[in-house]
């Protein structure tokens, strides 16, 4: 397969266009092409130098943390300056008028993961809405989803929870690609200059397929998504980040160890064991790491080892490890913290798109029974998603 940013590069028509238009680019670490090389240098290989380059959440190169804003400045790879898209404020993540008055085409290139919690979708939507109000033409280069493009999985969000980990109702493990979803919400929002919206298709691409399927080059989309198997637990494991236990953050496995000093091991992993979770194993172990939650103090838990990736349920697999933690640890509660720009509601309930699941969680409802209520929320995001897929 090759992915829309090869599809733009052999387009000899639009690229001749490009050499004469003022370009914007939305980039990130892994805005590559299928041997490795960043889309800024791919441009300017063709004669196209785009004259302002945006960054999402981490930066141009993935090296802030998560929620670490990034402020605009001079980037010494590119030889250029950063528009940053994930400062200090909910501002910041809208592009300034100024910063689109002057040019002609934004185009946008962001990896996204699979989830609904990743945040480069909705800095792709917010620009390419703003650049479509002004009658710029956007260019989305589309891109695999890396934990296929077919399986959903999880709940809709209410509206009262739309927060930058959610600012679209959709589920959990939504099935998509970048393309898809840019074209789903701009057409269902009746986003002014629609005709203005380009998607750089993806070709031979079999949306069943995994990351590692595909011949693509893996490059980090963020710092703590450092390989297919990070991205694959994702869906359920990023649940953590609404617990005061670490998810891994701070060490060389993020999403795949989680714990806290106070977690008692054997006791989790016989609780989890009864559950009977498909396509996945545990096993005890401490960690430390090394920033974030619990930096520096010896984490007891556990690491997880998807062992069937076509009948793991991650999200299923991320409630029933925080409904056991909860259950058997008396120290165990919930983030608190300001959490994405957020402070008026738990970070539990933004990253479920409601309250009920945490509170089915503290009345200790069954994990499966949890899940079940979902299936009619299933369905319908089957059908609204039905007619904006490109691939078969």
């Amino acid at each position: 397969m090759r992915t829309g940013l090869e599809t733009l590069l052999s387009d000899g028509n639009r690229l001749e266009r490009l050499r004469h238009q003022r370009v914007g680019l939305l980039a990130h670490a892994a805005s590559v092409t299928q041997s490795g090389e960043h889309i800024v240098f791919a441009l300017r290989r063709e004669g196209i130098d785009p004259m302002r380059i945006f960054a999402p959440e981490h930066g141009l190169w993935g090296a802030a943390q998560d929620m670490e804003g990034v402020d605009h400045g001079y980037d010494a790879i590119v030889g250029r300056d950063i528009v940053s898209l994930y400062g200090h404020s909910r501002d910041s993540l809208m592009p300034e008028d100024s910063r689109l008055d002057d040019l002609d085409v934004v185009i946008i290139d962001v990896q996204d993961i699979g989830a609904r919690y990743y945040t480069f979708a909705y800095t792709a939507l917010f620009l390419a809405q703003a650049a479509l109000m002004r009658g710029l033409d956007v260019i989305v280069i589309d891109r695999p989803n890396p934990i296929d493009g077919m399986t959903i999985e999880g709940n809709l969000i209410d509206p009262a929870f739309h927060s930058f980990v959610g600012m679209r109702s959709g589920m959990t493990r939504h099935g998509m690609t970048i393309g898809e979803m840019i074209t789903m919400w701009c057409t269902t929002e009746k986003t002014p200059n629609l005709e203005h919206l380009h998607i750089s298709p993806m070709t031979d691409y079999d949306r069943r397929q995994y990351f590692d399927e595909t011949g693509c080059y893996w490059a980090m989309p963020s710092p703590n998504m450092p390989n297919i198997e990070a991205a694959i637990i994702y869906p359920g494991m990023c649940l953590i980040e609404g617990t005061t236990l670490s998810e891994g953050r701070g060490t060389t496995r993020p999403f795949e160890v989680f714990g806290a000093p106070w977690v008692r091991p054997n006791e989790v992993l016989d609780a989890l064991k009864m559950i009977s979770l498909p396509g996945v194993s545990f096993r005890p172990l401490d960690f430390k790491p090394m920033f974030q939650k619990h930096a520096h103090a010896v984490c007891h838990g556990l690491e997880m080892h998807v062992t069937d990736r076509q009948s793991f349920r991650p999200v299923l697999t991320g409630i029933a490890i925080v409904s056991v933690m909860s259950a058997l640890h008396e120290e165990f509660a919930w983030r608190t913290e300001t959490y994405e720009f957020e402070s008026d509601r738990l970070a539990i309930d933004l990253l479920f798109g409601n309250d009920r699941i945490r509170k089915a969680i503290e009345h200790q409802e069954n994990p499966y029974r949890i899940v079940e209520q979902f299936e009619a929320e299933t369905e319908s995001w089957r059908a609204q998603r039905a007619a904006f897929l490109s691939y078969k």
